[in-house]
């Protein structure tokens, strides 16, 4: 892509950012900021400080993109005219920074649903496959959790369930980080694993899967009613990591919504006042996104027949032997570098399914 070609995609990241309102957005934020009666309200004064700075990244990203852009323009200039083939090397390294940071901000333009800026709340389940898939479990936890590192969030771990022999049997988890959800909607659904196990002493290839699902960590209030009398509350003791302390009391919290089934289950917490508050807050997001899921079912009458996920669905196939490589089966991203993805890199998988569904592509399975 020469330099020339990227002059219209800039306007279109600085219009669909809406810079020019966030400008002045920043503005009034610093002038208020300097208020004597700013911090009345320690939580709204730090929501506000949290958009100040998320507006002032975009700011100045879009920015240094401009300015890089420029210099290289000036560089090339100035190597035609004295025809100096020595500043090639340094064009070709600031081209390939250039991209990877107006692929970022491109990407972080398709962030504009409704909850894409919040908290994730990740579980995920070990299904068929034994032993083997309770460490594939463990493994996409480890995936996770490097890629939050990498993103700069943070991990709180809410609930976990080792696996009998190794690995994980169920994990939840949140990632806290801006547009954490926006990023990580794209994981919802069934990985699929095919290696030669380690646990198979005849060393033949296995397939196991994990179910991964996906909710905003919603901190607003939403409108549910969840009733005393559609609701079974059970405690036991905490499992997961944590020292001493979490096996003392039966401090964790198992939480039923028996019209829906749906369970939530915190243990990540101190008391179990807190375990069961975070848990009611689970509870809500999740039957808010089930009626969500409900009125795109309305749509998907008209529109016809929308695939589910499933276990004979899965989304994404981690193949190690006999030969290496990740396939995303709805965007049809792949690579063939297992260990980096593995690392946490799996950034090609959520930019791919965000401008599949941006596309129109994806439109359908998004609402299913």
């Amino acid at each position: 892509m020469e330099l020339g070609t990227y002059d219209k995609p800039l306007v279109e990241v600085r219009d669909s950012l809406d810079l020019a309102n966030k400008e002045q957005r920043i503005e009034e934020l610093e002038r208020k900021m300097e208020e004597p009666n700013f911090w009345d309200n320690p939580e709204e004064a730090q929501e506000q400080m949290k958009q100040l700075s998320s507006m002032k990244e975009d700011r100045d990203t879009y920015q240094k993109l401009v300015s890089a852009k420029e210099d290289m323009e000036t560089l090339i200039e100035m190597g035609q005219e004295e025809d100096d083939d020595s500043v090639v090397p340094e064009i070709a390294e600031m081209m390939e920074e250039f991209k990877a940071s107006f692929d970022a901000i491109r990407i972080k333009t398709l962030l504009s649903g409704e909850f894409d800026k919040d908290n994730a709340i990740i579980k995920l389940n070990a299904g068929a496959g034994g032993t083997e898939a309770c460490d594939w479990c463990g493994m996409l936890y480890r995936m996770y959790t490097r890629w939050a590192e990498r993103k700069g969030f943070t991990i709180e771990e809410l609930d976990f369930l080792d696996g009998d022999e190794a690995g994980v049997k169920s994990v939840t988890f949140q990632v806290n980080g801006e547009n954490a959800y926006g990023y990580l909607k794209s994981e919802k659904g069934v990985h699929r694993l095919v290696r030669i196990s380690p646990f198979n002493a005849a060393g033949k290839r296995q397939t196991s899967f994990v179910s991964c699902d996906v909710m905003p960590d919603i901190d607003k209030e939403i409108d549910v009613e969840v009733r005393d009398e559609d609701i079974r509350i059970d405690t036991y003791r905490s499992s997961g990591a944590g020292g001493q302390h979490i096996n003392k009391t039966s401090s964790a919290i198992r939480i039923t919504h028996m019209p829906t089934g749906i369970v939530v289950t915190c243990q990540n917490e101190r008391s179990q006042f807190q375990n069961k508050d975070k848990a009611m807050q689970m509870l809500k997001a999740k039957l808010y996104m089930l009626k969500l899921q409900e009125q795109a079912d309305k749509l998907s009458d008209i529109r016809g027949e929308v695939t589910e996920i499933g276990w004979g669905n899965q989304i994404r196939s981690y193949v190690m032997q006999p030969y290496t490589m990740v396939k995303d089966h709805r965007t049809n991203a792949e690579t063939g570098n297992v260990d980096a993805v593995m690392d946490g890199g799996i950034d090609l998988f959520i930019n791919a399914y965000l401008k599949w569904i941006a596309l129109g592509t994806g439109a359908k399975e998004e609402e299913a």
